[in-house]
């Protein structure tokens, strides 16, 4: 195997185009307050949908409640049950992977899964039981309009989705029909996106919680917006006079879509060939910057454009055909994976490598391989931190915990550090001062989040309070 020649140039490089400045991150994030601003009065790149989920819960919410939670990768049905004691809950469920069939399927093979999903969970956990419409909060983790709480028009597919005839559509409606026809006891009671679930779940068990993030194979925010902040939904809420302009209510911002228009983020080359190449080009910018469903492909294209240099000839003499291939797909747990091997002989990647793309790196490869992953990981941290800054100066939030969800938040080394060591630049907090925001782990936004959210809108019915609630 012949050696690679010199690359530390090839090293400056990447560092060059892969390092944000926390000059830049201020700017990102104060270009952020104004996209959110926007989104609020009139279509925007941060499509800021309301979700009529209208009050932080108190913690002492009870009940048993199903929670669906269609996500990237797989459908998790969940039972859980609010205790009495305050801020505690019990549950338990079951995982079904999605088939890839069904991410660029047709509508009634989507909800037809789900609802034989929904229908084994309850054979299972509650054979011979009479159940008789038992609360459902569906978390769809896609961009959706919302009229209603337990109504959502997607209005767009993201993570790599494209199933047809759901865009346009009511996803509760689909699903509500499939259940249907499967006779199944249960009734959707909310319909609400996984970040919003995070936030309401992280502030279920902490009041300082503000705000909720999704840091996985997507990315998104949510935060508490006052009604009378939301000038797009002025009219509407006219209809309802005990709604007043300190009134909460959960927006989810949908900030994958961040900077569509592209004026501030600083996007390099490999960044604009993943758009280029994707199923919807022009959209969700900022998703395919720092999302786990990108971070791998960035770093093979990283790796293909450098095997084509005649400066790096990286893994010279060797079959290169799988690096080189787009569909040669792979998500963050393996840069993740490269950034965990901190061994000095490079055991583990060396290994990763010969399995995923059939070459042996030598040294000086493995050098620029470690670098490289390290680059990735870091600019997806700071550009997060960037968003969420812009939520806290949004909001006016000097001080508060935002709930993190996430495969790449909770798996991807040093990511919770680096974002951590962003709000510090971006704010310019002094050296000895303990962090003012701090990211956190959440608590299960997905299922918990869901039924504290179904809990909350019967809640709120039972009161008397129907805003935003259709199916009565």
């Amino acid at each position: 195997m012949s050696a690679p020649q010199d690359l530390a140039p090839a090293i400056k490089e990447l560092r060059e185009e892969f390092t944000v400045s926390g000059e830049t991150l201020r700017k990102i994030s104060d270009h952020f307050v104004h996209e959110l601003e926007k989104g609020l009065r009139e279509k925007a790149d941060i499509p800021m949908n309301p979700t009529w989920c209208m009050s932080f819960p108190t913690g002492h919410e009870t009940g048993t409640f199903l929670a669906l939670d269609m996500g990237g990768t797989n459908l998790r049905v969940v039972e859980i049950h609010l205790t009495p004691e305050q801020g505690k809950f019990e549950m338990f469920g079951d995982k079904y992977r999605l088939p890839d069939s069904i991410r660029t399927g047709d509508a009634d093979h989507l909800w037809d899964f789900i609802a034989k999903c929904l229908a084994d969970f309850i054979e299972k956990h509650h054979k011979g039981e009479e159940l008789h419409d038992l609360p459902l909060g569906f978390t769809f983790s896609y961009p959706v309009t919302q009229e209603y709480i337990d109504h959502g028009v997607l209005q767009t597919w993201t993570k790599g989705f494209d199933i047809s005839g759901v865009e346009g559509h009511d996803a509760a409606a689909q699903l509500r029909e499939a259940m249907a026809k499967r006779n199944i006891p249960i009734k959707l009671a909310a319909l609400i996106n996984d970040t919003t679930g995070t936030m309401i779940a992280s502030a279920y068990t902490d009041p300082e919680v503000k705000v909720g993030c999704i840091f996985g194979t997507g990315c998104n925010a949510a935060y508490m917006e006052n009604c009378g902040s939301i000038p797009k939904l002025a009219e509407r809420l006219k209809e309802y006079p005990y709604i007043t302009d300190d009134t909460p209510m959960a927006i989810n911002c949908e900030w994958g879509a961040f900077d569509n228009s592209h004026k501030v983020l600083p996007r390099t080359k490999y960044d604009l060939i993943i758009d280029k190449t994707s199923p919807r080009p022009n959209e969700q910018t900022f998703e395919k910057m720092i999302a786990g469903y990108y971070m791998g492909e960035i770093l093979r294209l990283v790796l293909a454009d450098l095997v084509e240099r005649e400066s790096t000839k990286l893994f010279a003499g060797q079959d290169v055909s799988k690096i080189l291939d787009p569909k040669a797909y792979v998500d963050s747990s393996v840069p993740a994976k490269i950034e965990g091997d901190t061994s000095d002989d490079y055991a583990a990647t060396i290994k990763l490598f010969q399995e995923t793309w059939g070459v042996t790196p030598n040294l000086e490869e493995l050098a620029l391989i470690r670098e490289l992953a390290r680059l990735i990981g870091t600019r997806a941290a700071r550009l997060s931190a960037a968003g969420v800054a812009g939520i806290c100066k949004k909001k006016g939030l000097a001080s508060c915990k935002v709930g993190a969800d996430g495969t790449v938040f909770h798996h991807y080394p040093h990511f919770k550090a680096r974002g951590a060591q962003a709000l510090r630049e971006i704010f310019g907090w002094a050296d000895d001062l303990k962090d003012p925001i701090e990211i956190i782990p959440a608590v299960d936004g997905s299922g918990v989040g869901a039924a504290i959210i179904a809990a909350l809108t019967m809640e709120r019915i039972q009161a008397g309070n129907l805003a935003g609630v259709k199916a009565r």
